[in-house]
């Protein structure tokens, strides 16, 4: 299991609107999450800095297959069509990110 994180800016006028969908995720959506090995994904909103935080456990042996896994998939592209429109990506994220990834530098148990 590998834990990951990622950080990406959200626009102030989106974020209720961000919250209304994100409180009722659709059902395939979830289940491409959970088919492409995904678990205990979470997503923390910061104010006032208006910052979203992502961190999931990868249970799988190919992050980079299963990410495509999920691009490839209908409805999570319909989802995402919907979602990015309200968020900032950072300008100092990597190339061919969305999200910005983050380096694990602590964990305990």
């Amino acid at each position: 299991m590998r834990r990951m994180g990622f950080i990406l800016g959200i626009k102030p006028d989106g974020i209720e609107e961000y919250r209304r969908l994100h409180a009722a995720v659709w059902p395939d959506v979830l289940a491409k999450i959970a088919d492409c090995n995904i678990r205990n994904y979470t997503i923390f909103l910061r104010q006032p800095e208006n910052l979203l935080f992502s961190y999931f456990e990868y249970h799988g042996t190919d992050f980079a297959a299963d990410s495509a896994k999920m691009a490839a998939d209908p409805k999570t592209q319909e989802w995402w069509a919907i979602n990015m429109p309200l968020q900032l990506p950072l300008t100092t994220r990597g190339e061919g990110e969305w999200w910005a990834g983050m380096d694990e530098i602590f964990h305990v148990d």
